[in-house]
């Protein structure tokens, strides 16, 4: 019997770990119009037990497998392979390796939020919302009118 090999960059996870993706909609401004589009993003044990107990989200569907059925070839050849599950048109979000390794460590810390999704099943029975819709370009302009305005006593002492 082997052992399997550590990932590249997180000695403390191997192709075996644990993770869960969830294909969620997001939205991108583009000047005057907002596109749908799916992204492809890990999900950590706090998030999918959240999820679990009714918690609108934006996932569609959750999908346990192990890293290794994700991850293949190593370092600059490394490449991501989805869920044949998944949608031709769906994207990987930013920082996905680095979000899968982190979500991957949850899990190991965590083992009994395994039991939730067994691994290589998926789970389309949660409270899918987009009500509030997760727009992934939106910058945050602040302006003066932003601040709050306080007591001229505030920080004098009397």
């Amino acid at each position: 019997m082997t052992t399997p090999s550590s990932v590249i960059n997180a000695p403390d996870l191997d192709a075996d770990s644990y993770v869960i993706i969830g294909l969620a909609t997001c939205y991108l401004r583009d000047e005057d119009e907002i596109k749908e589009t799916t992204v492809v993003e890990p999900v950590p044990s706090a998030y999918l037990e959240a999820v679990l107990k009714g918690v609108p989200t934006s996932y569609r569907s959750l999908h346990a497998t192990t890293i290794g059925a994700l991850l293949t070839g190593e370092g600059d050849d490394e490449s991501v392979t989805l869920p044949p599950s998944s949608p031709p048109e769906a994207c990987l979000c930013s920082s996905f390796t680095e979000r899968l390794m982190a979500a991957a460590r949850t899990y190991r810390a965590r083992p009994e939020a395994q039991v939730h999704v067994a691994p290589g099943t998926s789970r389309t029975d949660i409270n899918y919302s987009t009500e509030k819709k997760r727009i992934l370009n939106m910058e945050t302009v602040v302006s003066p009118e932003d601040n709050v305005k306080q007591h001229e006593y505030t920080h004098k002492v009397l």
